[in-house]
This record gives C-alpha cells, sequence and structure tokens, in this order.
C-alpha cells in the first residue's frame, strides 16, 4: 500500500487534486473488478448448488448477488469520501461519509436477510410441491412476512443505534404514537387482524373458490395480503376484498367440498303412468351402477308427485366428482342415460301442455217469421 501511494503521488506530480481523482479512479476500478468477480463465483457457485439440488445454497446465492454489488459499491464510495476528506478536511459535508457507510452496510444485511427468507420460502414450497406433499402456500407467505417485518425492525432500530439515537427513547415514543396511530388507522390495523385471522383460522388460502352468500364476493383466490385479498372472479376481473371484511361476513370455500349434489326432476307424460315403476327401478339401478356415484352416500330416486302437466320423478345423489368440469360431465352422462331409459320404455318426458274441452251445443229451436204466437183475444 505504501508503494502504490507512492507510485501515485509520482503520477499526479504533488497535484492533490489529481492524486484525489487517481485514487478514485482506483477505488472504482478495484469495485468493477470485485463486482465481476463475486458475480463470476457465484454463478457457478449456483450452478453446482443447483445440480446437486441444494436448496439452501441457492437461496443463499439468490439473496447475495445484488445486495454485494449495492454493498461493494457503498464501501468503495465511502472510501472515495473519506480519501477526499483527509484531503480537504475543510469540507464538512464530508462528516457524514462513515455514518452513510454504516448505515449502508446495515441496509445491505438486511436487504440479504429478507431476500434469503423469500427464497428459502420459495425453494420449501417447490420442494415439497415436487415431492408430493401438501403445501399450505398461506401458512407459508404469512411465516415469511412475519420474518421479513421482524428482520427490517431490527434493521432500522440497529442503524438509529448506530447513528448515535438511544433505541429506548425510541421505544417509548413508538409506543405513546402507536395510540395515535391506532386511532388515526383504525381500519388499517382492521385489516392487519383481519390478515392474521385469515392465516390463523385458514377458512381459504391461495388458489381456493370462495363465495359469500352475505356480499357479491366469488371467484379464485390470487394473493392474501396484509390489507387486502386479491379474487380474481369468473369473467377474469381482479376484486380487491379489504382482510377486515372477511371477519364480519360469511364465507364458502367450495373448493374444499367432499362431494358435489345432484339434484334433478325428470317429468314423465300422464299417458305413462303405467311406465312410472319400471322407469324409476332402472334409473335407480343406473345411478348405483355408475362410477362418479357415491354409493356410500343415499341414493334417493323416487316418483314424488303429480304435477300440473307431469309425473314428477325425483333423482338426488351425491357425487365425488368436485371440479367444476368433471362435474359437469359426469352429470351429462347421467341425464343422458335416464333419457335413454325413458326412451326404452317407451316413456316420453312431458313439457307444458293445454288440454281444451269444446261441448257441443245443441242450437235454439227457430220461430217463423210470418207465424205468431196465438192469445185468448186470438
Amino acid at each position: 500500500m505504501t508503494w502504490l501511494k507512492m507510485w501515485l503521488e509520482k503520477i499526479a506530480g504533488g497535484d492533490s487534486v489529481t492524486l484525489l481523482c487517481l485514487h478514485a479512479l482506483l477505488i472504482v476500478f478495484a469495485v468493477v473488478l470485485f463486482n465481476t468477480l463475486q458475480r463470476r463465483v457465484l454463478f457457478r457457485f449456483g450452478r453446482s448448488a443447483r445440480r446437486a439440488d441444494t436448496f439452501w445454497e441457492m437461496a443463499l446465492v439468490g439473496a447475495a448477488r445484488r445486495p454485494l454489488s449495492v454493498l461493494a459499491w457503498v464501501v468503495g464510495i465511502s472510501f472515495v469520501g473519506q480519501i477526499t476528506q483527509t484531503a480537504r478536511p475543510e469540507w464538512q459535508i464530508l462528516s457524514i461519509v462513515h455514518p452513510v457507510r454504516v448505515v449502508g452496510v446495515i441496509v445491505c444485511l438486511g436487504w440479504f436477510l429478507t431476500g434469503f427468507i423469500s427464497n428459502s420460502k420459495n425453494a420449501i414450497v417447490r420442494r415439497r410441491a415436487a415431492k408430493g406433499k401438501e403445501v399450505d402456500k398461506t401458512t407459508a407467505e404469512a411465516i415469511c412476512q412475519l420474518l421479513r417485518i421482524a428482520v427490517w425492525v431490527t434493521t432500522f432500530l440497529v442503524a438509529l443505534q448506530s447513528l448515535g439515537f438511544s433505541v429506548e427513547g425510541v421505544l417509548a415514543f413508538g409506543g405513546i404514537g402507536g395510540i395515535a396511530i391506532g386511532f388515526a388507522a383504525k381500519d388499517l390495523l382492521a385489516n392487519f387482524f383481519g390478515s392474521l385471522m385469515i392465516y390463523f383460522d385458514r377458512p381459504f388460502a391461495v388458489g381456493d373458490w370462495i363465495r359469500s352468500p352475505d356480499k357479491q364476493i366469488e371467484g379464485t383466490v390470487e394473493e392474501i395480503g396484509w390489507r387486502l385479498t386479491r379474487i380474481r372472479t369468473f369473467d377474469k376481473r381482479p376484486l380487491y376484498v379489504p382482510n377486515s371484511i372477511f371477519t364480519t361476513i360469511t364465507v364458502e370455500n367450495p373448493s374444499r367440498m367432499s362431494h358435489r349434489r345432484i339434484n334433478e326432476t325428470i317429468g314423465l307424460r300422464y299417458d305413462d303412468i303405467k311406465r312410472v315403476a319400471p322407469v324409476t327401478q332402472d334409473i335407480q339401478l343406473m345411478m348405483c351402477a355408475h362410477p362418479d356415484i357415491d354409493k356410500s352416500q343415499p341414493v334417493v330416486v323416487n316418483f314424488e308427485k303429480f304435477n300440473d302437466f307431469s309425473l314428477d320423478i325425483t333423482v338426488r345423489a351425491l357425487s365425488h366428482v368436485t371440479t367444476g368440469v368433471e362435474f359437469a360431465k359426469a352429470k351429462q352422462d347421467i341425464l343422458l342415460k335416464i333419457a335413454t331409459i325413458i326412451d326404452r320404455h317407451g316413456a316420453e318426458i312431458a313439457f307444458p301442455t293445454h288440454v281444451s274441452l269444446l261441448q257441443r251445443i245443441p242450437p235454439a229451436p227457430q220461430t217463423p217469421i210470418n207465424e205468431h204466437p196465438k192469445t185468448e183475444d186470438g
């Protein structure tokens, strides 16, 4: 270092400004060289980690790339400022170089830790999903967010402590100010605690199809945040619902249903009254033999009532197929088979009809025009 300093002074020829510029260029070159080398090293390390399928190493490399580059520039620029301060002690603004460098290092460390937490969460979720294990993305995201908040709060307090502020005073002020903030931001806090209830009670998770009979809310959950939950409706419109709403409404989660119900009424003509019993019996046998019907649950097929223009047969059963597309196919197959059974027995499905009875009325007796009834007076 002494030789390097002497060499730079020789090149500068005793000019302090030139010497300062040479120092700055040398430090910038060193930072660029360091960033180039660290990118190559991290790239090879990450590639070997992917080959070995070691997700902790991959999470570490992914989290360290950008903070390490920024950290190198923070340290390099601070060295330039420190050299400038030595050469120009009258520049008072350069006194902030050291505090800025300390805060920059702390922030880069917090940035690295939050990135490592996020990458670890994603890696764990992917690894469990690849092994076919159940993954609760909602809980994983909640824990990840809590850890990130804890890291940034700790980073903030450590940065304040390094700048000479009293952490005890900050905490005391935060306690007093928290009461005022609580009154001013009660809606925000209500949404925050609503999100905690969603994370703890888990009435739904990301990817679930939910709906509410109390509100016009129905769709697929895409994201559960600290303030809002984003739901994608079936016409692909995003619906943003404050989390506090879910504490006051009833939420139905059809994605977690174990069965879907088939409840149909088939009407036969009154002319087919003698065919109702065999048709009902064959439909019962078909339903019990259908592969999409749960035989452990009641299968009800019976003649229910005499309707205005039809003889109603009720068909009720539970299907273990719950997805919308597959259930629609199963229901279509059942209805077509019912139609085939009705046609095989020579019956027909009734449709609204009206019968008009016309009665023939005999004509009234007619009196001749020139003939008048006789009276007693003649």
